[in-house]
């Protein structure tokens, strides 16, 4: 592929690498340093003049750090003539953050569009944003691409009963999430009604729906502390499922996260690594990955060659 180049944050340089072998490319160089007063500065090693630029970098771990490196990434690209700068950002950071829910809360979400624009971004390609309108926070082109495809396989592969199961959402937000897998799959659905007195607490939760004597699979967008989820699979055992898995696009797994996994009662909890999870797992045995570095290849791939990426919200070559 002439006239392109990956590069890739200190976030998750293994998913930038998969992607860069599912492409046939090699990773750009790039040398990303903290000065002595934690300032981060960084050199791209190469040319970028009149190239189809790339720069992979997903919000997690030092988010903030994370950030800044990815603005700083993009306008050293910009002000070095590449002709255009893509952000491929798997996980949106400060995507919980998008709208005011209450007096002086601030729409951090629109405010990291804003720095990505002014940073030089020409195009933004990422994954499961937790609310679609994001998109319609910059001016520039947004591609929210779906894991639905990976997650429709991986359910398919590695549950036997998948015939007789129940999509659950946790929360009413997802219920388009859950239905459009559950047509896919020709099965019922059903939605967990959650109240919180604060942030990150679950105060009750309502079941709207029927998973007795059934598999019931939760599908959300992201999991953080998984009080949420670890509520919801307590409350769809003693509504009768017989199997609890649960499937999230981005796995935070903040805090008392792990802890409240090993002792809930999941046959599994399936994440896609849009996030490292390698430390993760080697303290909690019932997380598993999906990767989907195909979908973010392809993406790139399509965009690169001026093709249509909707394609991929339904299709994937996985």
């Amino acid at each position: 592929m002439p006239n392109i180049k990956i590069f890739s944050g200190s976030s998750h340089q293994d998913l930038s690498q998969k992607i860069a072998d599912r492409l046939g490319l090699e990773l750009g160089k790039v040398v990303s340093k903290k000065f002595s007063n934690q300032e981060t500065c960084v050199e791209i090693g190469e040319s970028v003049r009149g190239e189809d630029v790339y720069i992979v970098q997903s919000g997690c771990g030092a988010v903030n750090d994370n950030l800044m490196e990815l603005l700083i990434m993009m306008n050293a690209c910009k002000i070095a003539s590449a002709s255009r700068v893509t952000a491929v950002i798997p996980c949106f950071p400060y995507a919980r953050q998008d709208k005011k829910d209450k007096s002086r809360a601030p729409i951090s979400a629109k405010l990291v569009a804003n720095m990505l624009s002014v940073a030089g971004a020409d195009h933004i390609i990422t994954m499961d944003l937790h609310a679609s309108q994001i998109q319609g926070f910059f001016d520039i082109p947004v591609d929210n691409l779906y894991a639905e495809p990976a997650v429709l396989k991986w359910i398919r592969e590695n549950i036997p009963e998948w015939r007789n199961c129940t999509i659950v959402s946790p929360d009413a937000g997802g219920a388009k999430r859950v239905t459009s897998i559950a047509d896919r799959l020709n099965v019922d659905f059903a939605l967990i009604h959650k109240e919180r007195k604060k942030a990150n607490e679950v105060d009750r939760m309502v079941l709207v729906g029927d998973v007795k004597d059934r598999v019931a699979i939760l599908v959300d967008d992201m999991a953080d502390t998984c009080g949420t989820i670890c509520h919801a699979a307590d409350k769809l055992l003693s509504a009768g499922a017989t199997k609890v898995y649960a499937i999230l696009t981005h796995g935070i797994f903040s805090g008392p996260a792990i802890s409240r996994i090993n002792n809930a009662c999941f046959e599994a909890v399936v994440v896609t690594n849009t996030i490292p999870q390698e430390d993760k797992m080697k303290h909690c045995s019932k997380i598993q990955v999906i990767d989907i570095s195909m979908i973010l290849a392809e993406a790139i791939r399509r965009t690169h060659n001026g093709e249509s990426v909707s394609y991929l919200f339904s299709h994937v070559p996985l």
